[in-house]
């Protein structure tokens, strides 16, 4: 238990830093608490412990602003960065050096039974504001920016960004039939088809307005 609680520590020199010393990152890295009272969690909801699982899961929500639910399975060097509002559902599956940050969904997507929440393969990053939702894979190495919302597997070595979430690299390669600057909006693509709209409308307007003007001219009324 202490071996795995000084490479948690370690890993947090190592991913963040701002860290400075051993003793500020034990008493004041939430992220650090969370997957620490996650662990007496689990263990006894693999007891079938559930109400007290629950109860220390709530308890470590209440202080550290990140809610685990006792079923997830979480690797090794497991790093939660500012993680007030990370949400990890109870069929995650996380692998080892996973980073998030705060504000990540690692949720569901509905009211499905068996598996339903994402898979996090190994050295997976998954930034600020991220949510990744249902039995999805994110594969190994892979990266989801900020703010995506993925709700399909992700290709290890991948990069994904926008809502719905798209791979814009993989394997270190750009994705040629995409730019970046083009990435999904459909609030912006629905205000563009109605701005070309009104444009015809108001076209078709001035049309009649001057058919109309027209033929009363020529009638003399």
């Amino acid at each position: 238990m202490f071996k795995r609680m000084k490479e948690d520590i370690e890993t947090v020199f190592d991913q963040d830093p701002a860290a400075r010393t051993s003793i500020e990152v034990i008493l004041t890295y939430s992220g650090l608490h969370a997957i620490w009272a996650h662990r007496v969690a689990h263990a006894l909801y693999n007891r079938k412990m559930y109400f007290a699982a629950r109860v220390i899961s709530q308890i470590n929500r209440f202080f550290t602003g990140i809610e685990i639910h006792p079923g997830a399975v979480i690797g090794r060097r497991f790093f939660i960065d500012h993680g007030m509002g990370v949400v990890i559902g109870e069929t995650c599956e996380i692998g080892n050096n996973v980073t998030v940050y705060q504000g990540v969904t690692l949720g569901g997507t509905g009211k499905e039974k068996g598996k339903r929440h994402p898979t996090i393969e190994d050295n997976a990053l998954i930034a600020t504001g991220a949510k990744v939702l249902g039995n999805i894979t994110i594969g190994k190495n892979s990266k989801i920016g900020a703010g995506s919302v993925v709700l399909k597997d992700v290709p290890p070595n991948s990069t994904v960004v926008g809502i719905p979430g798209r791979v814009v690299v993989r394997d270190g390669v750009r994705i040629k039939d995409l730019n970046h600057c083009d990435l999904p909006d459909p609030v912006s693509d629905k205000c563009t088809e109605m701005d070309k709209k009104i444009a015809q409308l108001q076209e078709e307007i001035s049309q009649l307005r001057k058919e109309i003007s027209e033929g009363v001219s020529i009638d003399g009324h």
